[in-house]
């Protein structure tokens, strides 16, 4: 896979001295999270001046949040390079020296990517017993066989049977409960406790999918997803590094933050022709760079010659030929309606409502002393009672049954005593409505209960995430629903107006970040990518106009 990124250090190259001859297009990405930041670098590397970022909230990085802790760095976000090789963020981390400290447990090439692969995730139940581990290898190896067919119905373009009703959670459910029925060796009591597993692996998968319930995920999209060959890697220093390397030559007054928009108006100079003739006044034009804010709300001014005006939560609105949104999609299923005048096609709507978004929330607790064993590199959460349960969803007061793990983060040397769990789906909104006595007393009671020790301290610290209340977010990243394909990924990163529209002027709003990417959504490298493919095109449009300048036969 190679990254889409045009560089161009030339002055003499066509775009650039193209853009010098002509009015400078006026381009304004919403968003500066990984797409927005690689959009607008690759924008301004080829020619582009007058590009301006607007970010809703104080700072940048989307959904990256790196937090640092003594010696340390916590991921509240995007914690994991997904892949080696090939992957650009990757390859942007290795030539900047950010992976010299990774150690070889921040590496791993598990299909579920931990912290450690150092020593032996405990599995124990609600009873406070561990169940041993050759035990949970012989479950592990009938649910990654399990796991390896739920791949096959897209890449071998297997027919979805009606029981699986197209979901990952009941085909892998139905199928590992039959396997582990027929084995004749189990007694009923191992057969329980496989079971009870079952559902706590499930939970893991929700985590990772930032889905609801697995039961909610595509059985015949599953397989698209791609993974990038090679290890997973953590960044010492924090994600946010990676962030910081994007932004570097991006000039500081181009980002503008704490600057939420409240609606894009495009095809706006064709809705306005008429009105700008019979006034000829210009006058209410708020100019970004003059930072007039005299309009009234929703008071729409008369912009001429401008496809776009943006319209900010500060009233101020601003006149564009291009905006890139990248606003993550669940701020598009909350916003859509209020964000776009005129309303987003109805086949772009149906993407955005088809495909899944859900919360996955991490708990860091540090603690003064380690109460697990040296060997131990995580604490997984059985609940023996749930064996036989369809559904993992819990009222309000029981959201804590929905913590899969705490991982042991690893070497203390670096992070102390810590431990990271994971909640994703309604009980993690519920976890984020909780202050932090409430949820620190909680999973210190889960931590007794589950390991048998009662004499667990409280730990002396709290971190935890809230991507789902969020105003900005609304989610942490997409997920292909029941129902929906790879194939509303596209529809959801299809320009406007769409291309057999002539009249209007071509790529007004273009769209990026994770769920705009067909095989990478939900990962970093895909935002980026995503940001850097909408900037591309608008790089190519010019190109194509100024080539077909240049070679217009003399009259």
């Amino acid at each position: 896979m190679q990254s889409c990124e045009i560089s161009s250090d030339s002055t003499d190259d066509p775009l650039s001295s193209g853009l010098r001859t002509h009015r400078q297009p006026r381009i304004v990405v919403i968003g500066a999270g990984l797409a927005g930041l690689a959009a607008t670098r690759v924008l301004l590397r080829n020619g582009f001046t007058d590009v301006t970022v607007l970010e809703a909230s104080d700072h940048i990085g989307g959904r990256v949040q790196s937090v640092r802790h003594g010696k340390a760095t916590l991921e509240l976000g995007a914690t994991w390079i997904h892949g080696a090789n090939g992957n650009p963020v990757y390859h942007l981390a290795e030539e900047n020296g950010l992976l010299e400290h990774t150690t070889d447990g921040e590496r791993s090439v598990g299909r579920i990517s931990l912290y450690t692969k150092n020593g032996v995730a405990h599995y124990q139940t609600n009873v406070g017993k561990r169940i041993p581990k050759d035990l949970v290898e012989e479950f592990s190896d009938v649910y990654n066989k399990v796991y390896e067919l739920t791949q096959e119905f897209f890449q071998s373009g297997k027919p979805v049977c009606a029981e699986s009703q197209n979901s990952v959670g009941v085909f892998t459910r139905d199928l590992v409960r039959k396997r582990i029925m027929l084995d004749p060796e189990d007694s009923e009591s191992i057969k329980k406790l496989k079971l009870s597993m079952l559902q706590q692996y499930l939970k893991v998968e929700s985590c990772e999918s930032s889905s609801p319930s697995m039961d909610e995920v595509s059985l015949s999209e599953f397989g698209e997803w791609t993974e990038i060959p090679g290890a997973h890697y953590v960044i010492p220093e924090g994600f946010m590094k990676i962030m910081d390397l994007l932004a570097q030559d991006i000039p500081s007054h181009t980002i503008s933050l704490c600057k939420p928009v409240r609606c894009i108006h495009w095809n706006y100079s064709a809705h306005h022709r008429e009105v700008i003739a019979k006034s000829g006044d210009t006058n209410q034009v708020s100019n970004h760079n003059d930072n007039n804010h005299g309009s009234q709300p929703h008071e729409a001014p008369l912009l001429p010659g401008r496809a776009i005006c943006v319209e900010c939560e500060d009233e101020e609105w601003i006149p564009a030929d291009h905006v890139i949104v990248t606003a993550s999609l669940g701020v598009l299923k909350q916003n859509h309606a209020a964000m776009f005048s005129p309303p987003l096609p109805e086949d772009k709507v149906l993407a955005i409502e088809k495909l899944g978004i859900s919360t996955t929330d991490k708990i860091f607790l540090e603690f003064e002393e380690p109460f697990w064993s040296p060997e131990c590199n995580s604490i997984q959460f059985v609940w023996e009672d749930e064996a036989q349960l369809e559904q993992l969803a819990y009222p309000e007061e029981l959201w804590y049954k929905k913590i899969c793990s705490f991982d042991v983060l690893y070497p203390p040397e670096r992070y102390g005593y810590m431990l990271s769990g994971w909640i994703c789906g309604q009980e993690a909104l519920y976890m984020e409505r909780c202050d932090n006595e409430t949820v620190a007393e909680t999973c210190t009671e889960l931590l007794r209960r589950f390991t048998g020790n009662p004499d667990i301290p409280k730990p002396r610290r709290i971190l935890r995430s809230s991507w789902g209340s969020n105003p900005y977010i609304r989610g942490s990243y997409s997920f292909t629903r029941v129902g929906s394909s790879g194939a509303d990924c596209e529809r959801l990163a299809m320009p406007l107006p769409y291309a057999n529209s002539t009249k209007a002027p071509p790529l007004q709003v273009l769209f990026a970040g994770e769920s705009t990417h067909r095989k990478y959504y939900s990962t970093t490298h895909g935002a980026l990518l995503s940001g850097q493919r909408e900037a591309t095109r608008l790089i190519e449009m010019y190109q194509d106009l100024h080539e077909a300048q240049t070679t217009r036969p003399k009259i």
